[in-house]
């Protein structure tokens, strides 16, 4: 896959990962990402960060950093890109998985 469509599938999983926030079909669990880390970390962390001890939930997507991106052997397509917060704070992820026509297919938090 070229660089030019990596980072055009980065994009793509960025906003996919916003878009399905607040949505009330949490099965992606990005709202439950946001929520579970607001609750976890401390308020210097989100100082640091954001610029203020308790940001706004849909905030905590902003910051994500690309943790890896890795694909299937048989380069079918097939793609998967982990973002996760910065400074090693959690072992969880949004998982964004793209589909074989380059599309996003699903999203899901792991750890």
């Amino acid at each position: 896959m070229s660089e030019d469509e990596v980072s055009r599938r980065e994009a793509a999983a960025r906003a996919a990962i916003k878009q399905s926030f607040g949505t009330g079909e949490d099965e992606s669990g990005v709202d439950l990402f946001a929520s579970h880390h607001l609750d976890e970390l401390d308020g210097e962390y989100w100082k640091k960060h954001l610029g203020t001890s308790r940001p706004e939930p849909i905030r905590v997507l902003d910051i994500l950093k690309l943790h890896s991106h890795w694909g299937d052997d048989d380069d079918n397509g097939l793609d998967v890109f982990d973002f996760t917060l910065p400074d090693d704070v959690t072992d969880y992820v949004i998982s964004v998985r793209f589909d074989e026509t380059g599309e996003v297919e699903e999203i899901s938090m792991e750890s």
